[in-house]
C-alpha cells in the first residue's frame, strides 16, 4: 500500500469512527422513515447490500466491519471523499450518510471554493437550512442540529491538523 493510500484509509477510519458515534446503535423508531436501523444502516440499505431481504434481527446483528464496508462503498466513495481535504471529507461523508450521497455532493458544490474552514462552515449552514425544511424536523431536528455542530467542530479540528 502506498503512503497516499494509507493516508486515505486512515482518514476514512477517522471519519467513520465519528459517524458511527453519531449514528449510535440499534433503533426502530416508527417516525423514522428508515425504520429499523443499526449503526446508521437502515433495513433497506442492508437488504440492498446483501442483495436479499433482511429481518430486523439481521439489522440488530450488523457488525461494525460490515457497516464500515457499506459506508465506504455506498457513501465515502460516491461522495468523492478520497479527493477532499481533511475536514471537508468528514462534513461531506457525514451528510451523505444522513441525507444521501447525491445531495451531499450538490451541497459541497454550493459550499463553493475557499479554505477548508470556509467550506466546512458554509456546508454546515446549508445542512441546517435543509434539516429545518424537513417535515420530520419536529421529531428529529434537535438531534440533526446538534450532530451538524459536532461534525462541524470535528471537521475544523481535522482541517487544522492537516
Amino acid at each position: 500500500m502506498t503512503d497516499a493510500a494509507a493516508g486515505v484509509d486512515a482518514r476514512f477510519a477517522a471519519c467513520l469512527a465519528i459517524v458511527l458515534r453519531a449514528e449510535g446503535g440499534f433503533v426502530n423508531n416508527p417516525r423514522d422513515p428508515g425504520r429499523a436501523t443499526n449503526r446508521g444502516i437502515t433495513i433497506g440499505t442492508l437488504a440492498d447490500w446483501r442483495k436479499r431481504p433482511v429481518t430486523i434481527a439481521d439489522v440488530r446483528a450488523l457488525t461494525a466491519a460490515e457497516a464500515g464496508a457499506i459506508y465506504r462503498a455506498n457513501y465515502w466513495k460516491p461522495c468523492g471523499c478520497d479527493a477532499l481535504p481533511p475536514g471537508v471529507d468528514l462534513m461531506t461523508f457525514d451528510f451523505g450518510v444522513n441525507a444521501g450521497p447525491g445531495r451531499a455532493v450538490r451541497y459541497l458544490r454550493t459550499a463553493g471554493r475557499g479554505t477548508p474552514a470556509e467550506i466546512i462552515d458554509r456546508f454546515a449552514a446549508s445542512r441546517v437550512t435543509y434539516y429545518r425544511s424537513l417535515p420530520t424536523f419536529d421529531a428529529f431536528g434537535r438531534g440533526w442540529l446538534r450532530r451538524t455542530e459536532e461534525i462541524r467542530l470535528a471537521a475544523h479540528a481535522m482541517a487544522r491538523k492537516a
